[in-house]
């Protein structure tokens, strides 16, 4: 059985819910990824994360799948737009604006700085950050544990693995479920 055939039957294996089967994909195709994200996002660390959402994506995108050209090059494709969405997100963002809040005392015109929060705002935003904090504590402690240590502690996914004693694609699927899980928990707050 060829590559592409291998790829068919793990995409039909995916759509009929079996999440190990992209796992398989992932695994298969991470290094490739990252190798064509890093042609566009030059930050390692970027590379990494934009490599996550391509596949999220993809992951996502799955069941529309056709089939019509190889899976590769499906993902391929989905890639090149999620480095190149990143590219174009980054450059909007003005160079050197962001500034500590403690620094912010210190600026030109600090004292007209003003609350901008509504109390309905401040409300939603404890609600998703409560809702978040749950959906990350129902989660099994191998992926609670890799997504801890991805966001919170800001670990590269090679710290990971070494921490967790297991091979970094098992980290970035860990990961990905986690996001996951989380988003599957909190997208209908999100929704309203």
């Amino acid at each position: 059985m060829g590559k592409d055939e291998t790829d068919k039957e793990l995409v039909s294996r995916v759509k009929q819910g079996d999440r190990t089967a992209f796992d398989l994909l992932f695994g298969r195709y991470q290094h490739k990824i990252c190798s064509l994200v890093s042609r566009y996002v030059r930050d390692p660390h970027e590379v990494e994360d934009v490599a996550q959402e391509a596949f999220i994506k993809a992951f996502r995108a799955l069941p529309k799948f056709r089939g019509e050209s190889a899976f590769y090059t499906w993902l391929y494709r989905i890639a090149i737009n999620t480095a190149h969405n990143h590219q174009m997100a980054k450059s909007r963002r003005p160079p050197g604006v962001d500034i500590a809040a403690e620094d912010a005392q210190f600026m030109d015109g600090a004292d007209r700085l003003v609350e901008t929060e509504s109390p309905d705002a401040a409300a939603s935003r404890d609600e998703l950050a409560q809702a978040i904090e749950q959906a990350i504590t129902a989660l099994p402690d191998d992926l609670r544990s890799a997504l801890v240590l991805r966001e919170f502690e800001g670990l590269s996914y090679q710290q990971i693995a070494a921490i967790m004693e297991c091979p970094v694609g098992t980290v970035r699927s860990r990961i990905f479920r986690a996001r996951e899980a989380i988003d599957r928990r909190i997208g209908p707050m999100l929704d309203r």
